[in-house]
């Protein structure tokens, strides 16, 4: 077995049913060979092709359907131009695909009936987040966390992340140690994703100038900003800023600290699914608490944002 914190893995209600993203890559292959060596038989493999590999992948498609098939597990695959998504969304290629895959994961779980959904994030993906958190300055040290309710096209997911502390290089080490295949997708080489820049220039510049393992260093780093999340999450829940209806009541959010004001806002709109949060767009929905009337504002991936009669909400 790997070594890592697998609680999830071993508190986890093999009975129930979920969904698991799988693109065909070492990550996700070994999360899938993993849940079903742990006794996990309700497992519904979700594929997405992003239609911007053409032949490689339609092969990568075929590769997981097999997979799912020879592991016993339900198959759910589907296709989106990534590409020309991006052109008419006006968005880059990486915020077009995490919107299509949201889409993509929304319907598989409208189909099955199956809100929890298990990601192959790990470590590596997870030092990758904090930085690029840092660098746009929209969040601090946040990164991602191993369970997380989110809302995905409109339908609220449970999501579980049960390889986020362990490193890409010890899940390739272990598939090989297995005799495990997986398929390489040659576009994360590609110099012109920040994904990529980040994995292939930054964090290896990093270790070299710190001389020391940034990948836990920025797990931790993110597991501190996470504890001081709880803090904040809980002065939130105590005035009670979120009404009933799931609204935010605008005097009782107007009457915490600035600096939770802000947190609570950002944390309202990623739960509902905005995308490519940075400061400018909370700055500019907090702008609205101030506004004279009803007023509204057009946020990333198209929702509204909107203030009317004392409460703010995405329509």
């Amino acid at each position: 077995m790997l070594d890592g914190d697998f609680g999830w893995l071993k508190e986890a209600s093999k009975r129930r049913r979920y969904l698991v993203g799988v693109s065909g890559g070492a990550d996700s292959v070994a999360l899938l060979h993993l849940l079903q060596r742990e006794g996990f038989q309700r497992l519904v493999v979700c594929h997405l092709n992003h239609g911007l590999r053409r032949r490689a992948a339609s092969a990568d498609a075929r590769f997981v359907e097999r997979l799912a098939e020879r592991l016993g597990c339900e198959f759910r695959g589907g296709r989106e131009d990534v590409g020309q998504c991006a052109e008419m969304w006006g968005c880059s290629v990486e915020t077009a695909g995490r919107r299509a895959r949201h889409a993509f994961f929304a319907e598989c779980g409208r189909k099955t009936r199956c809100r929890r959904l298990l990601l192959a994030h790990h470590a590596d993906d997870q030092a990758e987040t904090v930085l690029w958190n840092l660098l746009r300055g929209s969040r601090g040290a946040s990164g991602m966390k191993v369970e997380q309710s989110l809302a995905m096209a409109g339908l609220s997911m449970q999501i579980s992340r049960p390889l986020l502390t362990v490193s890409r290089a010890r899940l390739r080490s272990w598939l090989e140690s297995q005799n495990l295949s997986w398929r390489e997708d040659a576009t994360n080489a590609e110099p012109m994703a920040v994904r990529n820049r980040l994995r292939n220039e930054a964090l290896p510049l990093l270790e070299e100038i710190a001389g020391r393992d940034v990948l836990s260093s920025l797990q931790k780093a993110a597991e501190s900003d996470a504890e001081l999340r709880e803090i904040e999450t809980w002065a939130v829940e105590q005035a009670e800023v979120l009404d009933p209806q799931g609204r935010i009541h605008i005097r009782k959010l107007m009457s915490l600290p600035p600096a939770l004001r802000w947190s609570c806002v950002f944390d309202f709109l990623r739960n509902h699914g905005v995308q490519d949060l940075g400061r400018g767009v909370v700055s500019r929905v907090l702008e609205m608490l101030v506004a004279d009337g009803s007023a509204f504002l057009n946020l990333p991936g198209g929702g509204r944002m909107r203030r009317r009669q004392g409460r703010m909400f995405i329509e």
